[in-house]
């Protein structure tokens, strides 16, 4: 039985997160060359997703490098294996070796003996960095964010790669530009906004979900970052339903409390 490969126009938000297989990307690329609607979204797309990235982007944790770089100095080298010399232990102790302390006893004159490798050592270091600042570990309580994190992200992906999505920008009365990427299919759209005027801190942006059951309070919108907001998740859209944004008190309100200073109709 064989699968349908599904229609070129769909892989448009997958092929934008450089998600997409090694043959469907090459079978994209090639309808792509030849249809100037997907080149276009894709050229949305990608400005969107640098947007979305630019606005999720934190600092890694104070003293993170010193950490790893302390970490690095405190393992243990091993030197690389030739064909001709073989290994003189079984591949359990070797591996056992490998993440044994300082302390760890090893033969005297075999080729798995204690060697510094400082080049070595800032390699190490500069990879513990880069993934310690991606993941952002630093403590339980950072694990526990890190997992809300990724379920956010998964959550932003799946709106992102949805068959469906598209997207649409609009000005914001007040000052600044917003861009939404909406999925039907996925009851959901991904808000973000660059160049929103500062706000006090006794007040906040909120965003609104606006249809005839009334409006219904959608999510915060978090400080800017480097004058861009968000990417924020708004989940539960319903057919007709208009998008609004408002400035609220700080903490935000379950009703608009001010006129609206952005609608979109999705």
């Amino acid at each position: 039985m064989r699968t349908r490969r599904p229609e070129p126009h769909t892989l448009a938000g997958a092929y934008a997160l450089d998600a997409l297989t090694r043959a469907d990307r090459a079978r994209f690329e090639l309808h792509l060359a030849r249809c100037q609607q997907c080149a276009a979204e894709i050229s949305g797309l990608h400005e969107t997703t640098a947007h979305l990235a630019v606005a999720a982007a934190a600092e890694p944790p104070a003293g993170l490098t010193q950490r790893a770089v302390a970490a690095a100095v405190r393992t243990r080298q091993l030197p690389p294996l030739t064909r001709g010399t073989p290994s003189p232990w079984p591949p359990r102790r070797r591996a056992a070796a490998a993440f044994a302390g300082p302390a760890a006893s090893t033969p005297a004159d075999g080729p798995f003996r204690r060697i510094w490798l400082p080049r070595v050592a800032l390699a190490i270091a500069g990879a513990m960095v880069i993934l310690a600042a991606a993941l952002g570990l630093a403590s339980r309580s950072a694990q526990h964010q890190l997992q809300q994190d990724q379920l956010h992200s998964h959550a932003i992906a799946v709106v992102l790669t949805a068959r469906d999505a598209h997207m649409i920008s609009a000005r914001v009365s007040t000052g600044g530009t917003a861009t939404i990427v909406m999925s039907g299919r996925e009851h959901a759209l991904v808000f973000a906004a660059a160049g929103l005027a500062a706000l006090p801190s006794t007040s906040c942006y909120e965003l609104w979900l606006m249809g005839s059951g009334g409006d219904q309070p959608a999510a915060m919108l978090p400080p800017p970052q480097h004058g861009m907001t968000g990417p924020v998740l708004a989940s539960g859209l319903k057919p007709g339903e208009r998008l609004g944004l408002t400035i609220e008190p700080a903490g935000g309100s379950p009703h608009p409390t001010t006129p609206a200073i952005l609608r979109i109709v999705l």
